[in-house]
């Protein structure tokens, strides 16, 4: 009997499999896509051409997400390529019988729309800011509001010199949603715009210099957790020159596709920034499938209109609110806009905005 090649494996799910591992077992992960005991190896590839790969867990709970559409280049984790297999992402119907039963969530008095597990859109014009010199800042996601790793300040920037703000040993991820000015980090000037993202490393601080009457603002993301920003006396001479890259901005030929979407990073590793990724995403008239992150992660709405569904629970949003989703949250985001949404997010800790399960 001769044997059987295939160019391409096949695709047991467009799904990855979530497990739980145990500290030092082994697992074969199939990457043929025959098996009949996905995501595991059971003999099938045999004949092709083949293999599967063997993976140790590291820590007991390893939380992974074996690929089950054996495209993935990052063998045996997904790496998000189940998205670009078919023309489409995943739809659902805003309009089905199920769907139109689930409430509609309006927000509190702390301009918060709560949804389930956590999960919520906020009015940030509603957010209590403290005003130091031209900066008025104040805090959207934090431990208070259900956070376990990443802060986020909403900053609002008059004319002139900001104070010095740092945030001690952690990474901070900053969004220009509007206007643009000079940044000093750490002792290191650049320029910024809006949709401009820009990175601080651990240590450094920065100061913002608005030239122009008009305001700026700017979405703060500080990972791990932070309470308040720190108002510092003199500049710290500290730039990290090994990472001298930090400011990003918005380039087509960057763009990264996710079927009929686009998103393109700005702020990842190649900045320095190894555990929390900023990047920025186009969003098309639609309601995604329901689905989960492994990860903590924020969304700023920057243009665009439409409604975030989790299980039970749904809100509106519209541009300048901010969505907050805690790990494996279920959920849905739709765009309601026939021009499509743009929107800005944060992820940590992770690497890759387009894996989910």
């Amino acid at each position: 009997m001769s044997e059987k090649y295939y160019e391409l494996p096949h695709i047991a799910s467009y799904k990855p499999h979530y497990m739980e591992l145990e500290k030092g077992s082994s697992y074969l992960w199939c990457s043929c896509g025959l098996s009949k005991s996905q995501p595991f190896c059971d003999q099938s590839h045999k004949g092709t051409e083949f293999k599967p790969v063997r993976y140790v867990a590291q820590e007991q709970g390893e939380e992974v997400l074996f690929c089950n559409c054996k495209h993935t280049q990052d063998g045996p984790f997904c790496d998000g390529s189940h998205n670009n297999l078919k023309d489409a992402y995943g739809e659902d119907d805003p309009d089905s019988e199920q769907n139109l039963k689930i409430p509609l969530v309006n927000a509190d008095s702390s301009g918060r729309a709560m949804l389930d597990g956590g999960c919520y859109v906020a009015k940030v014009k509603q957010t209590p800011l403290i005003e130091r010199g031209t900066l008025s800042i104040g805090a959207v996601i934090s431990a208070d509001t259900g956070a376990k790793y990443q802060s986020q300040f909403y900053a609002q920037l008059s004319q002139g010199t900001s104070p010095i703000v740092g945030f001690g040993d952690r990474h901070v991820v900053v969004l220009v949603s509007q206007g643009s000015a000079s940044v000093n980090i750490s002792g290191r000037e650049f320029l910024v715009e809006a949709e401009n993202g820009f990175y601080l490393r651990p240590g450094e601080a920065f100061s913002v210099n608005n030239i122009l009457a008009q305001p700026m603002t700017l979405y703060i993301s500080v990972c791990p957790l932070a309470t308040t920003p720190n108002f510092l006396d003199e500049m710290p001479n500290n730039f990290d020159a090994s990472h001298p890259l930090r400011v990003a901005t918005i380039d087509p030929d960057n763009r990264q596709s996710m079927a009929d979407r686009f998103f393109q990073v700005l702020v990842d590793k190649n900045m320095g920034s190894d555990v929390v990724t900023q990047f920025i995403g186009e969003v098309p008239f639609s309601k995604a499938l329901l689905h989960r992150h492994l990860y903590e992660e924020s969304l700023v709405i920057l243009r665009g209109s439409g409604c975030m569904w989790t299980e039970g629970k749904k809100a509106l949003v519209a541009a300048g609110d901010i969505i907050f989703l805690p790990r494996k949250q279920i959920h849905s985001l739709q765009c309601t806009d026939p021009n499509g949404m743009i929107l800005a997010g944060v992820i940590y800790p992770g690497d890759n905005p387009s894996i989910n399960y």
